[in-house]
């Protein structure tokens, strides 16, 4: 890039203060994917992540709730440069943790996270033609220079839980816990556990808390679409492969069956809930009815489905140690929750499984020239630059895919803008909508999930004209990640960097 920070990646520059030639914040599963595509393909660049949190892994260190596990195929979810490389595709939390470790170790990247380092402000300097950081470490305050920033602190709040508006939850004499701040010693063996809400974590909690729970009860505004996967890629002829080929393989194979069944959704959606509604009676068995407690009224994939390992959520409920209850809630007493269907749930432990607060950028506060960036107001280029914000790719992956998959067209398109940037001797490369009112708007992310509509004002917008369309595909944004126009929608500025 031109104007490289010139190897101060660990040493002093501009009195004390560090320089970088790109900053990475947040060391999740988005982060070290841009570490990686950025020493590999950029490897004259100096570059650091910048860690809140005493651990890598994002979601995957700060979730602790029982049976915490990945929501989509890990083969996909996982870098594609370090292959998931075990047969079950729905993995647990803790394989998570280790697998990411493990990634990180291999590519070396650690040797460039700090830890406990928090991004407090990001001020962009059109003379310096740079960014100023504000970090927070060690309760210091210090200042990181960064020709490039790449933000992969994902999309919600890891300080706040969404709240959830539960009328009468004060009342309650018992256990109230939000699944992303799990209490450590929680016992919950022989109580009555009552879960509130139908996405994927309470998909989750329901087998894996009533072996051990008296019963529990999953409480339901609305039902999801719930599909058992058999957790196991492994088949009679495996063995006639090699497996670093068979999970390349398998990889290519959930890419593609991702894509295909939500096109054949959303294409054919009464075709698709006949499909889906069939499968949930043939697993229940008779020990619950479809309607209403299976029935959405959304189409598939209007809200994100969930999948069930080995239909783990069905089994529990036919063994009786769990129930589905879908109605409003009147009010919480004490010690039960009363519905306004006439049902009444006695409950030991409250979980509010209702959703993430969401926050782009982890909510820092951004400037270009001294004037704030609203980026609710604004349109993500490409999916990955916000418009009028020189020099920074926020990282946002699928929802109707892996994320990972997302977070990598991010990265590859990031770090060839880059490159593109150094022949064009570029300093800045700034998004620019030269006339809004030629555009039309549309969601960025295109589900209709309760917490994301709350929060639609705080996402970026986009529009159905390009360069500004959301992200649709992943062929198709890695193909423009690697070699669709640049120019288009982009202002280059040349020039020195002091």
């Amino acid at each position: 890039m031109n104007g490289h920070a010139n190897g101060h990646i660990n040493g002093a520059a501009n009195g004390g203060e560090e320089s970088l030639d790109v900053a990475i914040i947040g060391a999740g599963i988005s982060g070290i994917n841009a570490a990686y595509r950025i020493q590999t393909k950029l490897p004259d660049y100096n570059y650091k992540i910048f860690e809140a949190r005493g651990a890598i892994g994002g979601t995957w260190d700060l979730f602790k709730y029982p049976g915490i596990r990945s929501d989509s195929d890990f083969y996909t979810f996982g870098f594609e440069w370090n292959t998931w490389a075990k047969d079950h595709p729905i993995v647990p939390g803790s394989e998570i943790k280790e697998y990411l470790d493990q990634s990180v170790a291999k590519a070396g990247i650690d040797r460039n996270i700090q830890f406990h380092t928090r991004l407090v402000a990001a001020d962009w300097s059109s003379d310096k033609k740079s960014w100023t950081l504000t970090v927070e470490s060690d309760g210091q305050t210090r200042y990181v220079h960064a020709r490039f920033v790449v933000v992969g602190t994902g999309y919600y709040d890891y300080n706040e839980p969404l709240k959830a508006s539960i009328p009468g939850l004060d009342n309650f004499k018992g256990t109230v816990i939000h699944p992303q701040f799990w209490p450590e010693k929680l016992d919950y063996a022989g109580k009555k556990v009552v879960i509130i809400g139908s996405g994927a974590t309470a998909i989750t909690l329901v087998p894996n808390m009533a072996p051990t729970a008296s019963h529990v009860t999953m409480i339901q505004r609305s039902p999801t679409y719930i599909y058992s996967l058999p957790n196991s890629t492994r088949r009679w002829w495996s063995f006639l492969i090699p497996n670093f080929l068979r999970h390349k393989i398998s990889r290519l194979v959930f890419i593609f069956l991702q894509r295909l069944s939500y096109i054949l959704c959303r294409t054919y959606p009464r075709q698709a809930k006949a499909v889906l509604r069939a499968h949930s009676r043939s697993s229940l068995k008779g020990v619950l009815p479809i309607d209403p407690h299976f029935s959405p009224k959304y189409n598939p994939w209007d809200q994100r489905v969930c999948f069930a390992p080995d239909g783990d959520f069905y089994a529990t409920l036919r063994t009786g140690k769990a129930d589905v209850k879908t109605s409003t809630i009147q009010t919480i007493t004490e010690n039960s929750v009363k519905l306004d269907n006439g049902d009444e749930v006695e409950a030991d432990i409250i979980v509010t499984a209702t959703g993430l607060r969401v926050c782009v950028a982890g909510g820092v506060s951004i400037k270009v020239d001294g004037e704030k960036v609203n980026i609710g107001d604004k349109f993500m280029w490409n999916g990955s630059m916000v418009q009028d914000v020189p020099n920074m790719s926020v990282i946002l992956g699928y929802t109707n895919a892996s994320w990972t998959l997302g977070a990598d067209a991010t990265a590859l398109l990031t770090v060839r803008l880059l490159q593109f940037m150094d022949r064009r001797n570029a300093v800045a490369a700034v998004p620019r909508v030269e006339d809004e009112s030629a555009l039309t708007p549309k969601r960025l992310m295109d589900l209709s999930s309760t917490y994301l509509q709350v929060a639609a004002k705080l996402m970026p917008k986009a529009a159905e004209q390009y360069p500004w369309k959301p992200r649709s595909s992943y062929y198709v944004d890695l193909w423009q990640a690697m070699f669709g126009r640049l120019e288009s929608g982009l202002e280059l500025i040349s020039g020195p960097s002091k």
